[in-house]
């Protein structure tokens, strides 16, 4: 059985859901990935309103689409981030508040335990085939970030004290195992899109971020190839030693450069396009990621849930490398065979 094919949301925030869904439709895709911002999914509005989620189902089913995840990047940023005025602009007033750095963190992790009830009520008011495939992955999943309180000391100059990134990754620990025992209780997992400018951002990062948790159960994994690659950080490692907590899979491409640029993998302070870029996100299939190794190890570990592209391309019309990208998905996504190649031989010398 092939996966879903879904649109993550979060890039076209700018569209109501009813337009974004009627076209995702339309350019290929199974459902949609609904981030917690524009009008695609209001937490509170989930919490507080009778019918919300079942209007919401009832939008995405009339015209074909579903959902599998939710996604609340933006508030999750804010739990230990060190907050500034940037985060004014990527939160709900509410979570914003009067600015104060630790009354916005304690806001953020409120709203993202309020994310996880929402996603209980929207996911239990889902259709059968949803479920179905919910059932399948044995998992209800919100996707998001978790901040960091140490990304400022990634390059070590001055040199970081030891005691410096073992109290920030405690911090993390502080600050999320609370949410994640709530998570716990809903029968609701967190999947953490591991990044950077996150607690984990590579495979060391994530081990000691998991060591923090002490594995919590309810701790895993948004797999995004295209936040590795750049880094040089072996992707295909990280699905093999993290697999297990693989619990979403984000399809979204990167190019990086094989020679010198002006701007080098830090980004030269230039913004996302900005030509002589080491590095830039490219539309899936456009990029340097190896995505049919991706495939054929998710296949060996059972990965059933959705395929979700997460289009960003600076480069390219967004529809016009929508429509590419669920071309390339559905080509890409094929079956494991349940069969040895050579069976037949076997078969045909009588044993």
């Amino acid at each position: 059985m092939t996966r879903p094919l879904c649109l993550f949301t979060g890039q076209w925030a700018d569209l109501p859901l009813e337009t974004l869904a009627a076209k995702a439709k339309n350019l290929g895709y199974d459902g949609l990935e609904l981030a917690c911002w524009g009008d695609h999914f209001d937490v509170q509005r989930a919490l507080k309103e009778k019918h919300y989620c079942a209007q919401k189902w009832e939008l995405l089913t009339g015209l074909g689409m579903s959902s599998f995840a939710i996604s609340n990047h933006l508030v999750g940023q804010a739990v230990c981030d060190e907050i500034d005025e940037r985060h004014k602009s990527i939160l709900p007033a509410h979570v914003w508040g009067d600015g104060q750095p630790e009354g916005v963190r304690k806001r953020a992790a409120k709203e993202m335990i309020d994310t996880g009830k929402a996603a209980r009520r929207f996911f239990d008011a889902a259709p059968k085939h949803v479920k179905d495939v919910l059932a399948r992955t044995g998992r209800t999943v919100v996707v998001g970030f978790t901040g960091s309180a140490i990304w400022k000391l990634v390059y070590s100059f001055p040199p970081n004290l030891p005691k410096q990134i073992e109290q920030g990754f405690a911090d993390f620990a502080r600050r999320w195992k609370p949410i994640l025992d709530q998570y716990d209780k809903l029968d609701v997992s967190f999947a953490l899109e591991v990044h950077p400018t996150e607690i984990a951002f590579d495979i060391a990062s994530t081990r000691r971020a998991l060591a923090a948790l002490d594995g919590h159960p309810r701790f895993g994994i948004n797999f995004d190839p295209s936040h590795f690659g750049y880094q040089g950080v072996d992707y295909i490692a990280f699905l093999r030693e993290f697999g297990a907590r693989v619990w979403n899979v984000h399809v979204k491409d990167v190019w990086w450069s094989e020679r010198g640029t002006a701007a080098g993998v830090f980004g030269g302070h230039t913004e996302f396009g900005s030509d002589g870029r080491f590095w830039d996100f490219r539309s899936p299939g456009r990029g340097r990621i190896d995505f049919e190794s991706i495939v054929r190890t998710l296949n060996h570990l059972g990965y059933r849930g959705p395929l979700t592209v997460e289009w960003e391309d600076s480069g390219m019309d967004r529809e016009f490398g929508a429509a590419d990208a669920a071309a390339f998905v559905r080509r890409l996504d094929f079956p494991r065979s349940n069969v040895a190649f050579d069976a037949a031989f076997a078969d045909s010398n009588g044993g």
